[in-house]
């Protein structure tokens, strides 16, 4: 089954909320420049309150691995989200459980990190959450089972990916009123559709 990362959150109303509907993971962005930032210290006292065994990502944008790894520590987050260009070895120096972020510019690039797990996204300046879609054709015939595809996606066009054997999805944008609140109503009919058969 299609797991669901919700990313983006920024309170705890829309962090409980995606949990009761079946995600899986929640995405808590670090990245001062996003619309969707939360501080350490905020993303601390939703995480406090989540129910076990829901994945805690946390978004980085050009840090250090020390700063990945600090705040990382102190927010109980389970997995970093690397979404800048880094080689494998730095993704190894990282303290913790690692998701790297192929910003995809052509279907060459759905094959970077192609031995581990991955988030595709489309190619943005603006790191994310753009709700740029990416071109389905560039996964047919590959192995997309270790692929988790961000990128413009909404409740009405998920079902469209699953012929291709994704392990995930990533949405952001999609599922939003405003930018950083979510919709509950389409946050529910995203995971619905997501994890239907």
């Amino acid at each position: 089954m299609l797991k669901v990362k919700i990313c983006g959150i920024t309170n705890l109303q829309d962090a409980l909320h995606a949990v009761k509907c079946g995600a899986d993971a929640l995405g808590f962005v670090f990245y001062p420049k996003s619309p969707r930032y939360i501080t350490p210290t905020m993303a601390k006292q939703i995480i406090d309150k989540l129910p076990p065994f829901v994945e805690r990502v946390g978004l980085f944008v050009n840090e250090s691995v020390e700063h990945i790894d600090r705040v990382c520590q102190a927010c109980d987050i389970s997995r970093a989200q690397i979404h800048f260009d880094v080689d494998e070895a730095f993704l190894d120096t990282i303290g913790l459980a690692t998701l790297p972020v192929v910003r995809a510019e052509s279907a060459q690039d759905v094959h970077r990190f192609e031995n581990t797990y991955r988030l595709v996204d489309a190619f943005s300046e603006a790191y994310g959450g753009t709700g740029k879609r990416l071109n389905l054709e560039w996964f047919e015939g590959v192995d997309c089972s270790k692929i988790i595809l961000a990128g413009g996606l909404t409740e009405q066009n998920v079902s469209e990916v699953k012929a291709f054997g994704f392990y995930g999805v990533d949405v952001s944008s999609g599922v939003e009123l405003t930018k950083g609140q979510k919709d509950s109503h389409k946050v529910k009919q995203f995971i619905d559709n997501a994890k239907s058969f």
